[in-house]
């Protein structure tokens, strides 16, 4: 029998799922790394899976080609955002080489990881998007600022995980924020990618993610976010609860997030939508052309049966099966959530107080530190400082958002002690 391949480009422990559905599919993974050297954010997170052809990138995309090419792979996929860009040419150079395979092309490549392109993109398909600039320099930031009159958020333009975002009510906080940006590393270690300025939008954040295959798109799960403001984030994402497929909502933020896909060249594999549904409609945050991170494909298996992952190795390895079930409605059959704690303190970690209490909620199936006593904690900002993460679930939805709002009533100063704490 004929091995049969996938390529997955930057799978690294974020991404573990990805390689074991292929490999249960009958599928044998080819591991690419994009970068020679790991990004810090990777850094000691292999993923674990044992990959028997490891291959990495040095810059020649037709070199990196003609290695998978040997494989003959139904496929090369982003497993993560970093990988977006080179699973594009890859993709586009192998099937440019003759091999039969989906990809999306790099011509709007760019537009599916630069922030201010994606943006544009969008507006120039005719949805709504936030208003924006590319930062040049301060004054051009300053006097746009002033124009606009409102909170704005400034970003960098390829990174992740709410890496660098600053909200800023004031031109010189934008400024401030500007320079604290400019010249830095972002999360995946990619020197100075530049900076967008984009309005702050008001409202409810939610996450779409689906799965793609010849321009056909389907709805494998849509989540609504938990945010308070805490240690000068505004919007700090504490926890994502999944929804039913079907709402008032859910029409909305689906209808606007699938021409979002559309209108970025997304006609193959998943995708992870972020929506704010303002007063004035869907409006886009990002997108991002791989699987939702948080492990929510997990959490969507076990509340619905499937997910983005198996839908991905459906419409990669299965085709006729994925254009089949397209469309289908996904059904909850248990509620389920995502959430974290939120450091407000810096300091070396002696213990948390009250964790028994926190995994005695009736709703809580586990809970995960981030950093363990011994180790330095800090302020949490963004996605990768969470201290702990919790995974919820529970056959009623009410019991479900009861425990929600349990874990911010333990949360807070009094759930951290630190060795430097006086009687500590």
């Amino acid at each position: 029998m004929t091995t049969r391949h996938i390529a997955l480009v930057d799978t690294y422990a974020l991404s573990w799922r990805l390689a074991d559905a292929f490999s249960t599919a009958g599928f044998t993974p080819i591991r690419v790394q994009s970068t020679p050297e790991v990004p810090t954010l990777y850094a000691g997170k292999p993923d674990p899976f044992p990959y028997s052809v490891d291959l990495v990138h040095h810059g020649d995309v037709r070199e990196t080609a003609e290695k998978i090419a040997e494989f003959k792979p139904v496929a090369v996929m982003a497993a993560g955002e970093l990988g977006v860009e080179l699973a594009d040419a890859l993709g586009e150079a192998l099937v440019a080489a003759g091999l039969d395979l989906p990809a999306n092309g790099t011509a709007l490549s760019r537009a599916r990881r630069d922030k201010f392109e994606m943006i544009e993109r969008v507006k120039s398909s005719g949805l709504r998007g936030a208003e924006q600039i590319r930062v040049r320099d301060e004054e051009q930031l300053r006097q746009w600022h002033e124009r606009l009159g409102r909170r704005v958020v400034l970003k960098p333009l390829r990174s992740a995980a709410n890496d660098g975002v600053t909200w800023c009510d004031t031109p010189d906080a934008a400024v401030a924020a500007f320079r604290a940006l400019t010249g830095r590393r972002n999360i995946f270690s990619e020197p100075d990618d530049g900076v967008v300025a984009q309005e702050y939008l008001v409202g409810a954040e939610y996450l779409v993610n689906t799965v793609s295959r010849d321009g056909r798109h389907h709805v494998t799960d849509v989540w609504k976010t938990h945010r308070i403001s805490a240690n000068g984030v505004l919007d700090l994402a504490v926890a994502c609860h999944l929804l039913p497929r079907r709402g008032e909502v859910q029409d909305q933020v689906v209808e606007y997030g699938l021409r979002v896909l559309d209108a970025l060249g997304i006609r193959h594999g998943p995708a992870h939508i972020e929506v704010k549904l303002t007063p004035d409609g869907p409006c886009l945050v990002e997108v991002g052309a791989r699987i939702s991170g948080l492990d929510l494909p997990g959490f969507t298996q076990r509340a619905t049966g499937a997910s983005q992952i198996s839908w991905s190795v459906d419409a990669y390895t299965d085709p006729q099966r994925f254009h089949a079930r397209c469309g289908e409605d996904y059904v909850v059959h248990r509620s389920v959530a995502w959430a974290a704690m939120v450091s407000p303190v810096r300091g070396r970690l002696r213990a948390y107080r009250g964790m028994e209490e926190l995994a005695s909620l009736e709703s809580v199936e586990s809970v995960r530190p981030l950093v363990s006593p011994g180790e330095s904690l800090s302020p949490t900002v963004d996605d990768s400082t969470y201290p702990v993460t919790l995974s919820l679930a529970h056959d009623v939805d009410e019991v479900l958002l009861r425990d929600l709002g349990t874990v911010r009533f333990l949360d807070g100063r009094g759930f951290y002690e630190l060795e430097d704490e006086p009687g500590a």
